[in-house]
């Protein structure tokens, strides 16, 4: 009996299936690790270059709030030709004009050093506070990085670890088709065992070509994150070991996460600032006293000195006192007061959230462990439950559909298993993060559970 051609639909499928798997036994021969992963994106990924330039903008705020309180020295040089009339008694008692042309120069040298100055001050300990700011913000940045290249790792191995699922949910349904058509050709099967297995035959390979482009795509997103193709990965090492729980449990966590949890820092940064934003409108009725030292050289600077060349040389203080700014000191300076007032709610704000964060992650944490535990055991009762039914079925008190539940169901064990595990990872370097512990080792940490 001729076997039937096969129709163009399943030649693609069939073709979207062989490139898959070749795709998967290259990247076997070139897999990337996480920690790779990682290095890559240090150098690669433009949304962290940019919180790199955005730290070194930041760090300048030091040197320009230092500024103020440091010598000022200004030069200035200037020349002139000039036409003049002048009219003047001559000794006989007239009036004699005469119209020179000459030319004047004058250079100066100022040195200003100031001696008080609440503005001064106030830019200074801004600029530190601005400064910190920016670090405390890029440390975030980093953190974020970090999830974001982990959790797109995970989120490609997971994604294949769903195709590998569904080609063996695929095969084993095939497989117990061609069974199912052995024995109804042969008398002993019946057409609705042939049809129930048909249609979770087509379901499974609708549900694996699904998985196939997903895998894709999530490979894709991590490559366009770590700045190169990826072509495979590290697959999670056979024994997967859950790691003890923090020492000092919830309140332990929360102490380190107020005090280095990069967020609630730059936000308090950020109130600092705004405090000395209020100290620097104020010095707008404060006054302020400058050391000025000058050494000025002039050649017919003046009419009065035609000819004449001078050197002056002078050193002293200067005194300012603001009177009436049309009100604008005030105005600003409660501007200044409002806007504390901000960055005070903010940063409660931004403590509440870490919080939440810390207390949402060591809870995902703790439930991880008892369902990947959970999960193992029903992986393994799946499987003892599969090898049952096939028993059962040969002795007539089962039926096919049974079996086919039964596979079903440690299909989606092994699956929920795998999404477990991968979730407990993240968990961990999330919990980390909220608590501002997070650092390269860790991923290190995280990378030794892949091979």
């Amino acid at each position: 009996m001729n076997r039937p051609l096969p129709t163009a639909p399943r030649l693609a499928r069939l073709a979207c299936r062989v490139a898959a798997a070749m795709m998967l036994l290259q990247g076997g021969a070139h897999a990337m690790s996480l920690t790779q992963a990682y290095e890559n994106a240090l150098r690669n990924d433009p949304t962290f270059q940019g919180a790199v330039a955005e730290r070194d903008a930041g760090a300048e705020y030091r040197v320009l709030g230092r500024s103020a309180l440091l010598p000022a020295l200004q030069g200035s040089y200037s020349t002139n030709r000039n036409w003049a009339d002048i009219t003047e008694p001559n000794g006989l008692g007239r009036q004699v004009t005469s119209h020179p042309e000459y030319i004047s120069k004058s250079a100066v040298v100022q040195l200003r050093q100031p001696l008080f100055s609440m503005e001064a001050w106030a830019r200074y300990k801004q600029g530190q506070a601005q400064s910190d700011f920016s670090v405390a913000q890029f440390s975030g940045r980093t953190q974020e990085m970090v999830l974001r290249v982990v959790g797109a790792y995970v989120d490609a191995l997971f994604a294949e670890e769903q195709v590998r699922l569904a080609r063996i949910q695929r095969d084993a349904y095939l497989e117990q088709k061609q069974v199912n058509d052995r024995l109804f050709k042969g008398g002993e099967g019946t057409r609705t065992d042939t049809l129930e297995t048909q249609a979770r035959l087509d379901l499974a390979e609708a549900q694996l070509i699904e998985a196939e482009d997903n895998a894709t795509t999530l490979r894709a997103t991590l490559s366009t994150l770590v700045g190169e193709e990826v072509r495979g990965l590290d697959q999670l090492a056979p024994q997967f070991r859950l790691a003890p729980p923090d020492a000092g449990g919830y309140d332990a966590l929360k102490e380190i996460a107020l005090a280095n949890n990069p967020d609630i820092q730059a936000a308090r940064f950020a109130l600092q600032a705004a405090d000395q934003e209020i100290n620097k409108n104020r010095a707008g009725h404060m006054p302020k006293l400058d050391m000025v030292a000058s050494l000025s050289k002039s050649s017919s600077e003046t009419i009065n000195t035609y000819n004449q060349d001078s050197t002056v040389r002078a050193i002293g203080i200067q005194l300012t006192i603001p009177l009436y700014q049309g009100g604008a000191v005030s105005a600003s300076t409660r501007q200044a007061v409002a806007t504390r007032e901000k960055s005070r709610a903010d940063l409660q704000v931004q403590t509440d959230r870490v919080l939440l964060e810390l207390r949402k992650q060591y809870s995902l944490v703790l439930s991880s462990v008892t369902r990947i535990r959970a999960l193992d055991k029903a992986v393994a009762s799946g499987q003892l439950l599969m090898e049952a039914t096939r028993q059962s079925i040969k002795g007539g008190v089962r039926i096919n559909l049974d079996l086919l539940n039964a596979q079903q169901q440690l299909y989606t064990s092994e699956r929920d298993l795998a999404q477990a595990r991968y979730a407990y990872l993240l968990g961990m370097l999330r919990l980390r993060a909220a608590a501002g512990s997070l650092s390269p080792n860790d991923v290190r940490e995280v990378a030794a559970y892949f091979h």
